[in-house]
């Protein structure tokens, strides 16, 4: 199991467009993906999950993927969050 806890400096947090994207990149994996916040852990591979969280810049959030591609996943989805979901 691997786990990272992530800052958001995305400038609208984890609206519609990083949720879709982190929810692409984590139905890729066979791992499970969960992302905790505020006491609640959130499926990373359910789009309702993922946007229900209402993640703003500079709230943090911990990353945790576990299962056969963990490593592969976990470098993927924590490039993805740290380069602002790779928007402009």
């Amino acid at each position: 199991m691997l786990e990272k806890t992530l800052l958001i400096t995305n400038e609208t947090g984890i609206h519609a467009r990083p949720a879709a994207a982190l929810v692409k990149h984590a139905m890729r994996f066979e791992s499970d993906i969960h992302i905790h916040r505020g006491g609640n852990q959130y499926d990373a591979k359910s789009i309702m999950n993922v946007m229900s969280m209402g993640v703003r810049q500079g709230e943090e959030i911990r990353l945790v993927v576990k299962g056969p591609d963990e490593a592969l996943a976990f470098e993927e989805l924590v490039e993805l969050i740290e380069n602002n979901f790779k928007e402009a």
